[in-house]
């Protein structure tokens, strides 16, 4: 049950195990939808790839007694989800024999809710993992019995821990599925007092407070590559950033003082200059900071404007 590219590695592999170990019966996939700029109903990548196999797919636009009904009469043993995008009713989730577990994009409790991977990357944490869970009414509070834990890199966006994670539930589903089968996989309850919750993200979610330190402003445009994006205003126009860092030393200059425009873009903040590494004018391709350079000029000494940061998370 899936509706994210992010599930496709898992895929493979169920897929690969074959008849030995593995059948899956039914893809659950979120229905056809309008994208893009013509706003064409298109089959998401978790369809295509099931019809590419000649698997059955269902699309509900929501789960009902009648789902339930349907997944009882696949003789399912387990429902495994991973970014499916939508809530399951008790009557749901209790059908398969073996359970309905979740892959979730976080060490739980640490980050339950809708955008864990975005949120650890934003907020500088060098560790997250999928936890391997049963699923519960409540959100992403379910017992969980194994992590696949995956290192953060500093230059790493959220794009690439995504692909890292991706990889990730293949280990964790196969070291624990044939626990499953026999019984043997123990799950161990959440602690509620450590849980954190993050939301769903937006648009507004993109600008930067320069009076920040650059470590925080930098893990935050890293952590919200791809979508949404943080951006700032240069010369006008209203520039996207893919990658930054924080550099070393002390600045005198004011928050949002651009320091240096030549190979490097450096912008003052609260605390030390934020090198920005990558950058993509409207309409344009995003861009290494030197290229970008060279197209669109930026004088030194321009203030750039600081704009809301919302909190991400909450405890």
């Amino acid at each position: 049950m899936g509706s994210d590219p992010i599930a496709l590695p898992l895929l493979e592999w169920l897929a690969a195990e074959g008849e030995a170990n593995v059948r899956i019966t039914h893809i659950y996939t979120q229905p056809d939808r309008p994208v893009g700029r013509g706003q064409r109903v298109v089959a998401n990548a978790i369809k295509q790839w099931a019809l590419a196999r000649g698997l059955p797919v269902r699309q509900p636009e929501k789960l009902t007694a009648v789902s339930a009904v349907e997944l009882a009469a696949d003789g399912a043993d387990v429902a495994l989800v991973m970014a499916y995008g939508h809530i399951l009713i008790p009557a749901f989730i209790d059908t398969p024999r073996l359970g309905t577990l979740n892959l979730h994009t976080s060490i739980l409790p640490r980050y339950r809710g809708a955008s864990p991977i975005q949120s650890a990357v934003a907020r500088g944490d060098r560790e997250t993992g999928v936890s391997l869970m049963r699923i519960v009414p409540e959100l992403d509070a379910g017992p969980v019995a194994d992590v696949e834990r995956v290192a953060i890199a500093p230059h790493d966006t959220a794009m690439a821990v995504e692909a890292k994670l991706a990889q990730a539930t293949v280990a964790v589903v196969a070291r624990n599925l044939g626990r499953l089968r026999d019984g043997t996989l123990e799950f161990v309850e959440q602690d509620p007092a450590e849980a954190t919750f993050c939301r769903r993200l937006t648009k507004d979610d993109g600008g930067l407070d320069l009076t920040a330190p650059a470590a925080v402003l930098a893990a935050r445009i890293n952590g919200l590559f791809p979508w949404p994006s943080c951006r700032i205003e240069l010369a006008g126009e209203v520039v996207k950033l893919g990658l930054a860092e924080a550099t070393e030393g002390t600045i005198s200059a004011a928050p949002g003082t651009v320091l240096e425009a030549d190979e490097r873009l450096v912008i003052a903040t609260g605390q030390g200059g934020l090198n920005l590494l990558r950058l993509q004018r409207p309409g344009g391709r995003m861009l290494p900071a030197a290229d970008f350079l060279r197209g669109f000029s930026v004088p030194v000494g321009t203030t750039v404007a600081s704009a809301p940061m919302p909190d991400l998370v909450r405890t």
